[in-house]
């Protein structure tokens, strides 16, 4: 009866995704509030726990105990610079726990208490398990989850600990960018029988980018090359926003933002929807209520101000996409297309430095938030002995199988 269950689990660093295979084909399922992407989040109160969705209003109302990013903290030393830096914006206690690893400290049910970050994961797993459950109603155990490129052994290991902390059983972990290009190539009938075609997947996440370029031809999936920064993503443009009118409320209007936790989440989530405005126009206004000693903010942005705030990373996503062609050793007119997935993929000023590495306009014909659950949950179903996908063979140039 478990074995019917075929499910992909996307854990981001901020959304997760859960996709399961039916006999018609791969479809990501809702959570109890009816949406696709369920949060990564665990928040403690006095009385209880909240998972996902039902953890997101703690996230301003109850900062300190809300549990986010742990994907950046999992499998990690305290001491590691990442996590250092990491931890100066996050809103809770992470301290340094036996062995080196990172504590996190919350007050849970009048008492504080600490976690590890695979305890965590682990809680954050369960909650999408449920959740397959539910739109399955049957039992799921197996599965396949999608990882960073860049994930150590011991982060691997880490992943697969809260797996078993939640009842699971992952087939494979799986690289998100070769799921991304599992679920772009297996329903193309196109794809040639000899030369092959190079598709460059960029994944734009929240905290972390990678590069991929494939090659395919029918029944046939080879990575060419990876390239990834674990520290650039979506948040880098949010930070580089707030960092910038904390210091204009400091002169405009005499208040220290960086000093109160609620009021530096508020000013974060502000900054994110701006971005996500300054993306589809020319400029965007702030306007904050109460923010703190009860003044409300307004600020305002310009998006080739934006782009001038933002130019560092900016040369950092060049300079990945560079790597990426050094190492896959193929020229620029050799590329079939350029698709562009993950949460920070829609900031214009981004896909014209691809457009320029690569010299093709970067292409939408995925889902961007969904390509991963998808080919993982494709991957589970070629692992499955209850399903009969077409032939397709992977090449990756590291994996981890568990059966």
């Amino acid at each position: 009866f478990a074995a019917m269950s075929v499910v992909g689990l996307d854990v981001g660093n901020e959304n997760c995704i859960v996709a399961v295979a039916r006999q018609r084909g791969i479809d990501v399922v809702l959570n109890d509030e009816s949406k696709r992407e369920t949060p990564a989040l665990v928040s403690f109160s006095e009385k209880q726990r909240f998972l996902g969705t039902a953890a997101s209003a703690s996230l301003t109302m109850n900062p300190k105990n809300t549990v986010s990013q742990v994907k950046r903290l999992i499998g990690r030393l305290f001491r590691d610079p990442e996590v250092q830096r990491d931890i100066q914006d996050l809103p809770f206690l992470v301290s340094e726990g036996p062995e080196g690893s990172p504590l996190i400290r919350v007050s849970y049910l009048g008492e504080s208490r600490a976690f590890t970050p695979t305890q965590i994961l682990g809680m954050i797993l369960s909650n999408l398990k449920s959740i397959a459950e539910k739109n399955l109603q049957t039992n799921v155990c197996d599965c396949v989850i999608g990882i960073p490129v860049f994930f150590s052994d011991i982060q691997r290991r880490a992943i697969i600990d809260a797996a078993s902390i939640a009842g699971l059983r992952p087939l494979r972990l799986m690289h998100e960018t070769t799921s991304t290009a599992l679920a772009y190539g297996i329903y193309r009938t196109d794809l040639p029988e000899n030369d092959p075609i190079n598709v460059v997947f960029v994944d734009v996440g929240h905290a972390s980018m990678q590069v991929c370029i494939c090659a395919f031809k029918r029944g046939h999936l080879k990575v060419l090359a990876h390239a990834f920064n674990q520290s650039l993503g979506g948040r880098d443009f949010d930070d580089v926003l707030f960092h910038h009118f904390c210091a204009n409320f400091k002169v405009d209007y005499k208040i220290d933002v960086l000093s109160n936790a609620r009021a530096c989440q508020r000013l974060r989530l502000a900054c994110e929807k701006m971005k996500k405005v300054l993306s589809a126009n020319a400029e965007a206004p702030l306007n904050i209520e109460c923010l703190m000693d009860e003044k409300d903010v307004r600020g305002y942005m310009k998006r080739e101000d934006f782009e001038i705030l933002a130019q560092p990373i900016l040369e950092r996503v060049r300079d990945l996409c560079e790597r990426a062609l050094v190492e896959a050793d193929i020229s620029i007119d050799k590329l079939y297309a350029l698709e562009v997935v993950g949460s920070g993929s829609r900031v214009p000023a981004i896909l014209k430095i691809l457009s320029s590495v690569f010299q093709k306009e970067p292409r939408r014909t995925m889902n961007a938030s969904e390509c991963i659950a998808r080919g993982c949950a494709l991957q589970c179903a070629m692992l499955s002995p209850t399903f009969r996908v077409r032939e397709f063979e992977v090449y990756m140039l590291y994996c981890i199988n568990f059966l």
